[in-house]
């Protein structure tokens, strides 16, 4: 079991990657889907890009993000991610996140969304996802499971999104709440540390991000929090370490901003 503790030890090394940008079907991508995984020993980022075919990022183990435009989605081994072909975005892993990735063709499929949603990765995604990658499967079988993976795949209700503020004015709190979720600072705090009104801030978390600041807050909080349960943190732990007072208090707020439980997204 893990415990707060292990959230002080040295993070690995990181690793930047820079991969090519390309527009829908710009390649020929002549499969319908081609799986990839990797175990990540460092702290991994990739630079922007685009792929010419579709791609459905979810994990193995750990969370992840990917970042299109203002948006960090967090990728987990429950809540995967569809990305359109052509879509330009970035993306980190921290050490120790086993990746799984599955490229679908243009050819004879249709996107499931034209702009990036989540997809639940229930058991049965997951079981036709990883026949896909087994050794020896005839040509038969494959294109059975294939079929069976583009019918089941939908987009979630759910989906863990942070719309990130980008005003000079709101910079300075995001990024203070990213770097410490455990931030306590009120709206009045921030208003009068940046010397402006409690109403300018409130109208432009609204206008930056579609919501109020405490529940943009909350969002932070939220996905910080599953990039811990994910490591196999527990729950006191985790309430702790993103700023409530109690797990009763940071599961009533997870469950408001995500649609899920804590529990969702405990490593086991």
């Amino acid at each position: 079991m893990r415990s707060a503790s292990a959230a002080d030890r040295p993070r690995a090394s990181r690793e930047t990657r820079t991969l090519p940008t390309f527009a829908p079907g710009a390649v020929e991508t002549p499969f319908v889907i081609s799986c990839y995984d990797e175990l990540f020993t460092q702290d991994t980022t990739w630079a922007a890009h685009s792929h010419p075919c579709h791609e459905l990022l979810w994990n193995e183990r750990g969370a992840s993000t990917a970042v299109v435009d203002a948006r960090v989605w967090t990728v987990t081994p429950t809540l995967g991610l569809w990305m359109p072909a052509g879509t330009l975005h970035s993306g980190s892993a921290p050490a120790g996140t086993w990746l799984r990735a599955s490229f679908v063709g243009l050819s004879g499929t249709v996107s499931i969304s034209d702009v990036p949603v989540a997809v639940e990765i229930t058991p049965l995604l997951r079981l036709l996802l990883e026949r896909l990658g087994e050794e020896g499967l005839s040509a038969r079988s494959r294109q059975v499971t294939e079929a069976m993976v583009l019918d089941v795949l939908t987009p979630s209700a759910h989906e863990l999104l942070l719309n990130l503020p980008v005003s000079d004015l709101l910079r300075p709190i995001a990024d203070a709440v990213r770097e410490d979720p455990r931030d306590q600072r009120t709206l009045t705090h921030w208003a009068a540390e940046l010397g402006v009104s409690p109403r300018t801030i409130t109208r432009a978390f609204n206008a930056e991000t579609g919501t109020s600041f405490a529940r943009w807050v909350a969002a932070v909080r939220a996905q910080h929090a599953v990039g811990l349960l994910t490591r196999g943190f527990e729950v006191d732990a985790v309430a702790e370490l993103v700023g409530y007072q109690s797990a009763s208090a940071f599961g009533v707020a997870f469950r408001r901003t995500t649609g899920l439980t804590p529990g969702t997204f405990r490593a086991h």
